[in-house]
């Protein structure tokens, strides 16, 4: 019993499994203590004067007693990125900072958003029904433009057509759970069909219209697709030949525009009866849509992306009082990037017809035309990767053009260094310029930039601001799995109802993804800093290991195109005996300018560490890259010969 003078009443305190029973009895002898009654209760009175004096004298001591075992908090190591430098640590936001224990009793720290999360995100219903559920409030205004011709469809146009085409699907046999494949450059009839296999509960497989017959043929054999929908300049690519010499197709395609023979009219599905939708239970946990991983480190693989973790990656983006990406209904969205990639499809796409902006569809990125769509309407959001930040910021062109209606400029797809970002922020100094970070395992947003909130944040340069609300975030070291604090670089990993919940067909590269504990593990090194900003590092599969050093491409490559006379680069590992690999260069030349390898790595050697600098420069034409902008490190690779 509390009270007895031969333990000592911190020793209560210094026990957790005791720190309850104290608290209860300090509140009794509180309550006990405010009594007015005199006579009988005035003992009674000064014996809970007494024992509360004591508890209260335990919870000091004990307070000093923590306090005084604390470790002495040592300086942050130093960063491994290249703009480490220009952070200004600052103060601790201790709530976006949490310690959970796990069953082995071993701390997780866990880092969650600087914003609040949302109390409430309505991921039980269908993603169309999600997407259009404001849609009374703008029915009349732009929602789909097509950049090139001007055609415009109005959010009331859009869900109309929308539900003429889950009718026409209907009707060629697609129902629930069957695969759709989309293998379209950007356009309206890309958004139409994606809302309308949601409508029936089917599933959306999006393809690059560039690959290759055979990645096309892997692609629809692996996703198990019914139906293709394409142009007519791609149909040739699902051609096969049969047995007794007829050409057929892998399956049934349907084109948006003129059809060769033997396929459908895309106006087909557009003339049917809205009414005529079957009813179909949707689960929000089923699959609505599958797009691919990259495949530049392995095998490509389908990610099942459900109705709830599509909508709550959307809602963690824009919905709520003060969204991370605060998108208007005046707002005019530019979509040049791929919709088949899931950052354009989710943060353009998706998040424009919640919010009730206007998209200008870009079927292709072409410098001059880009500004001048950004010029003719007035475009105010602009999602771009890297490769397009080079060239706003480095092509001529650009100055001719009016880009002032520009208020946000959002990077994502791939790390972007310092000296591009401040390149273009030259060009467009009334925007708001920031970065996200995404995986298409991971639905795909971790993290965003808390400067494109409506009160928004600020955000340091290089940052791909904070994790994204209602989701939790942690930072572990690659080879002990132990957890990291700030300013620790280790493997970025992600948990949350946003997540994939699998990969298809494939249960051993998921449970390697996806951890007993829902954690899913991103293969990307980073850190997170004082400020509750993660920073992207690099691959833990690109990292370049130096005699055991790290060395890391991206940071390499931002001090390449920081030199005036290079326009692009790339840093991949060469083998060596000694070393084990080496860093050398693919470097692209500004037209007209002059450079030799000497002079490139000496570029580099200035400012790095010795095992950072450079051993060889290649000169190329071009740098090849995926259509979301990342370089594809694997041709590169391959052309070197010792590899």
């Amino acid at each position: 019993m509390y009270g007895d003078d031969k333990e000592s009443p911190a020793a209560f305190l210094l026990d957790p499994r005791r720190c309850f029973r104290i608290g209860t009895l300090a509140v009794k002898e509180m309550i006990r203590f405010q009594g007015r009654e005199t006579g009988k209760k005035g003992k009674s009175n000064y014996k809970s004067s007494k024992n509360l004096q004591k508890i209260l004298r335990a919870i000091i001591v004990n307070m000093l007693s923590v306090e005084a075992q604390k470790p002495e908090t040592p300086p942050p190591p130093p960063l491994v990125s290249s703009s480490s430098s220009s952070h200004n640590i600052s103060k601790n936001h201790t709530n976006s900072f949490n310690v959970e224990k796990d069953d082995s009793s071993s701390k997780n720290v866990v880092f969650r958003s600087k914003l609040p999360d949302l109390s409430y995100i309505p991921n039980h219903v269908p993603l169309h029904t999600y997407c259009f559920e404001n849609v009374s409030r703008f029915s009349n205004r732009p929602c789909l433009v097509m950049g090139s011709t001007g055609t415009t469809y109005t959010y009331s146009q859009t869900l109309l057509l929308s539900r003429k085409i889950a009718a026409g699907l209907s009707t060629l046999g697609v129902s629930k759970g069957d695969v759709i494949m989309l293998l379209l450059q950007n356009c309206a009839e890309f958004a139409l069909t994606f809302m309308a296999a949601s409508m029936i509960g089917a599933i959306i497989t999006t393809a690059n219209p560039f690959y290759t017959s055979g990645e096309i043929f892997k692609h629809f054999k692996s996703s198990n697709s019914k139906i293709i929908i394409t142009q007519s300049q791609y149909v040739n690519k699902l051609v096969i030949r049969e047995s007794n010499g007829e050409e057929e197709y892998i399956g049934q395609v349907i084109t948006i525009d003129d059809p060769p023979k033997k396929c459908l009219h895309f106006s087909f599905l557009v003339q049917n009866n809205e009414e005529n939708i079957p009813p179909v239970i949707i689960d929000p946990n089923d699959a609505v849509a599958l797009p691919f991983s990259s495949g530049t480190t392995g095998l490509p693989k389908g990610v099942i992306l459900t109705h709830k973790s599509l909508i709550t990656s959307v809602a963690q983006q824009v919905d709520g009082e003060n969204p991370n990406l605060y998108l208007k209904e005046d707002d005019v969205v530019l979509c040049v990037l791929p919709l088949f990639h899931i950052y354009s499809l989710n943060s353009v796409l998706l998040c424009s017809l919640r919010s009730g902006a206007a998209v200008i569809l870009m079927p292709k990125f072409e410098i001059r035309s880009l500004l001048e769509l950004i010029q003719k309407y007035r475009v105010t959001v602009a999602a771009v990767v890297p490769p397009l930040v080079l060239a706003l910021a480095k092509n001529p062109m650009v100055g001719s053009y009016d880009l002032s209606s520009i208020r946000v400029v959002l990077s994502g797809a791939a790390p972007l260094g310092k000296e591009l970002e401040d390149g273009l922020r030259s060009r467009v100094p009334q925007a708001i310029f920031g970065q996200g970070y995404g995986m298409t395992e991971a639905g795909p947003v971790l993290s965003m930039s808390a400067a494109f909130a409506k009160k928004p944040l600020a955000t340091k340069s290089g940052s791909c601001g904070s994790v994204v609300r209602n989701a939790e975030l942690k930072v572990i070291d690659p080879d002990t799995h132990s957890s990291l604090g700030y300013n620790q670089p280790g493997e970025i990993c992600i948990r949350g109802p946003q997540i994939m919940k699998g990969y298809l067909n494939d249960a051993e590269s998921t449970a390697a993804t996806i951890d007993e504990e829902g954690w899913l593990h991103t293969g990307d090194i980073g850190y997170v800093d004082h400020d509750d900003e993660v920073f992207i590092v690099d691959r833990v599969k690109e990292l370049i290991k130096f005699k055991g050093f790290q060395v890391p491409p991206a940071e390499l490559e931002a001090l390449l195109v920081s030199h005036p006379c290079i326009a692009d680069a790339a840093v991949v590992p060469q083998k060596d005996d000694a070393a084990g690999e080496v860093p050398v260069a693919f470097v692209v030349l500004l037209s007209g300018m002059a450079l030799t390898e000497e002079a490139i790595k000496d570029h580099i050697a200035k400012q790095v560490v010795f095992y950072k600098k450079l051993h060889k420069v290649y000169f190329v034409t071009s740098i090849p890259k995926s259509p979301s902008g990342k370089i594809l490190r694997k041709d590169l690779r391959a052309k070197l010969p010792s590899n």
